[in-house]
């Protein structure tokens, strides 16, 4: 089974849509006794930080991610979901992350990069090229140069470039993909991304033994 975990996001069934179109078994649970037997996490998310990780917290939820994540259980973030795996947010005041992995997300514009190209609009939204930064299983069959959707107003800035598996260009380096160890996030939707979206989640539910090759 694969744990969707449920701390009232959006974009939730769009998810568990995708992940059972590729011959998997999603369940979407708060239950740590559930999310337990799962292979596999997907921390979904659409929304603002702060509310996110408040939920996330009134569940108790943020410590068990953080202990599942430190037994070696495979997680995967997407959108929000990848900007909460971080140390901390400055979307709308400063928020703590889970801290799985070093860096920050900030908000797009001239005060977090001098050389920010003022005619491109807030948010990203829409199909961005990605670029490969390292070679890594999870990209597994995609190729530099394919697409995917992205839609956000905040981007992650790692500590360590090398976590980043993926980037796309949008005047600044937007990770698309990245990783530490079991701990993997996508800013883009791969549900919404076609097929490169979708390869990139098979060989996610393929490395949990989700599915069969």
């Amino acid at each position: 089974m694969v744990g969707v975990i449920d701390y009232d996001a959006g974009n939730v069934k769009s998810v568990m849509k995708a992940v059972e179109k590729l011959g998997a078994e999603p369940v979407l649970t708060s239950d740590p006794a559930v999310l337990d037997k799962c292979s596999s996490l997907i921390l979904p998310g659409v929304g603002s930080f702060g509310k996110a990780m408040e939920n996330l917290k009134a569940r108790n939820l943020d410590s068990y991610i953080k202990e599942a994540c430190g037994n070696g259980r495979l997680m995967l973030g997407i959108c929000l979901g990848l900007q909460m795996l971080f140390d901390k947010s400055y979307e709308d005041g400063e928020w703590d992350g889970l801290g799985l992995i070093p860096g920050e997300v900030v908000r797009f514009g001239k005060e977090n990069d001098p050389n920010w190209d003022e005619t491109l609009k807030i948010p990203h939204m829409g199909w961005n090229e990605l670029i490969k930064n390292r070679d890594d299983r999870i990209g597994e069959g995609v190729n530099e140069g394919e697409f995917a959707y992205f839609v956000h107003s905040y981007y992650a800035r790692p500590k360590n470039w090398d976590d980043v598996v993926y980037y796309a260009d949008y005047s600044v380096k937007v990770p698309g993909v990245v990783r530490k160890g079991n701990v993997i996030g996508m800013q883009f939707h791969p549900e919404k991304s076609s097929n490169t979206g979708m390869r990139l989640l098979r060989n996610f539910l393929k490395e949990g033994e989700n599915i069969a090759d």
